[in-house]
């Protein structure tokens, strides 16, 4: 080997090395904020009355009785008056009104979208990638991100491969960079489809010009589509911490940043422009926090090598816009979605999922036992079970549905199938099993809750993922991936309970060089859990 070429090999393992410290260390940083923060507000919404002003008038035109009406004649509403505000900050209702009411020694705040840009989300994404290549180049050093013009001339004119970079990067750090681009859109007012092109566009730049290997396809998959779906989860978190937490208006700014970083910039950067909150259009919704601790089982790591007994468990889940709600509408982009993120001390992040109607449209109005969704959805799966890893990004046809049983139980489930793009990996495993998997991945995922009264609830969920050989370059072969698990809820009193969690993993896998393989873990765990509303997300809509 000559000097040059150890040098190299040096270098690159040193580089890989930084890369999984940045990763750790990142993760140390963001797990806490972007997992504990959004339970606070979500666990608010019982201290508000049941229909505030700005859900009976959403346009912000709150009617004033007109004092001199006649006895027994209609009521003359008169000219709509902007309300007194004793204190400097406006109520929430005020802050998301979109006539932009104005108290005393307050300034009018323009509803949401009312002064949306095209240029400003560009600037962000340039800004933040200009930022990103600087910081890359300082810590991991020669020779990736080293980019000039005569990089970004030699990937203009490079075919598009399938990059070897680790799996974390690309299948985690590639869709959160991607939920940047879109963030910024959406929090300069765009729509989620505007926010979309932004964050497709936004990765092919990046993939050309911010760094000097060829430009990646597998990350102008995953960088665009499950960085769209997972940024507009966040984005909506957000603005329904700044909607709903009683929290003093530096922590909800500083809430709203933890989960979206673009909508926290933009809202500072930029005055009023962009402080006007998203209307949610009262969504029903449902949390939970669950902390505690999980041994294994059973274990059948295969190669897979430094596999932990026992972890520490944080988990956040949210359902949002389960259906139902009287006068909720399915018309935008993720006005049902459900999020889940869990960290695990063994592993980092253990898993980060969510899913999202993107068209569709409700049934079952004006029946008395059952309301439901349907239609397309979008998803984006992370799994990291520290044995294997896999994550997908892909559309579905499926149904959400609530039935009333009887007024003391009630079931609420999903059923999805469709297709995505998905990758699997094995972890801490030998060198010839290092390599990820591409390719074009069938699946479908179930999930069933079933709740009884306002004492307990069981979830189950089941999902599979199919990763075939097409598109997923020359290596052949396919991936099987089943992910299951069932948790009991028993509620002791007001939203505080006690959740016993059982989980499994498995992975089947059959290449040509390596034959049959088997990777598979169970879980079995105990856990606080703070729930989001007493009656675990079972509206009141008969």
């Amino acid at each position: 080997m000559t000097l040059a070429r150890r040098n190299r090999v040096v270098t690159g393992k040193k580089r890989s090395c930084g890369r999984r410290r940045a990763l750790r260390s990142l993760a140390g940083f963001l797990l806490p904020l972007s997992l504990a923060l959004p339970w606070a507000a979500f666990a608010q919404e019982d201290d508000r009355p049941d229909a505030p002003v700005a859900w009976l008038y959403p346009e912000g035109r709150v009617p004033k009785l007109d004092a001199g009406t006649p006895a027994g004649s209609p009521l003359d509403l008169g000219v709509p008056r902007a309300p007194i505000v004793f204190d400097r900050r406006p109520t929430l209702a005020q802050g998301g009104a979109s006539s932009g009411a104005a108290g005393i020694g307050t300034q009018a705040v323009p509803a949401w979208g009312e002064n949306k840009s095209y240029v400003i989300p560009a600037l962000d994404i340039l800004t933040f990638q200009i930022l990103l290549n600087l910081f890359d180049r300082a810590y991991f050093g020669c020779c990736d991100f080293d980019t000039d013009l005569n990089s970004i001339k030699r990937n203009l004119h490079r075919g598009w491969r399938t990059d070897a970079d680790s799996f974390t990067v690309n299948q985690l750090g590639h869709p959160y960079q991607g939920s940047m681009y879109h963030g910024f859109a959406r929090a300069s007012g765009l729509s989620f489809w505007e926010g979309f092109l932004y964050a497709f566009v936004g990765s092919a730049v990046w993939e050309i010009a911010g760094e000097t290997t060829p430009p990646s396809k597998n990350d102008q998959i995953t960088t665009p589509i499950g960085g769209s779906f997972l940024g507009e989860a966040l984005f909506r978190m957000a603005n329904l911490w700044l909607a709903e937490s009683s929290a003093p208006r530096f922590w909800r700014e500083i809430g709203a940043a933890a989960i979206s970083p673009p909508v926290g910039f933009n809202r500072h950067a930029f005055g009023d422009r962009f402080k006007g909150i998203y209307p949610s259009h009262n969504p029903e919704y449902y949390s939970r926090l669950a902390v505690g601790v999980s041994t294994a089982t059973q274990d059948s790591p295969g190669t897979s090598t430094d596999v932990k007994r026992t972890e520490g468990i944080l988990d956040f889940a949210l359902d949002y816009g389960l259906p139902g709600r009287p006068g909720y509408v399915y018309r935008r982009p993720f006005d049902y979605f459900t999020f889940q993120a869990t960290a695990a001390t063994g592993v980092g992040f253990e898993s980060v999922m969510t899913r999202g109607l993107l068209f569709g449209t409700d049934y079952g109005k004006g029946e008395s036992r059952y309301r439901g969704i349907w239609g397309l959805y979008g998803s984006y799966d992370y799994i990291s079970p520290q044995v294997f890893r896999m994550a997908s990004s892909g559309l579905s046809l499926g149904t959400t549905l609530e039935w009333r049983v009887s007024d003391a139980f009630t079931i609420q489930g999903s059923l999805l199938g469709g297709v995505g793009y998905a990758t699997v990996g094995t972890v801490h495993g030998d060198a010839t099993e290092r390599a990820n998997h591409y390719g074009i991945a069938p699946q479908a995922a179930l999930s069933l809750r079933a709740i009884f009264s306002e004492r307990a609830s069981l979830d189950l969920t089941a999902r599979e993922f199919f990763v075939s050989d097409v598109s997923g370059g020359d290596r052949g072969g396919h991936d099987n991936v089943v992910r299951g698990d069932a948790t009991f809820t028993w509620r002791i009193t007001g939203r505080h309970g006690v959740a016993v969690k059982y989980q499994y993993s498995r992975r089947d896998a059959r290449f040509p060089d390596l034959g049959d393989r088997t990777q598979s873990r169970g879980t079995l765990g105990i856990f606080y859990t703070l729930l989001g509303r007493d009656r675990f997300g079972t509206g009141d809509w008969r």
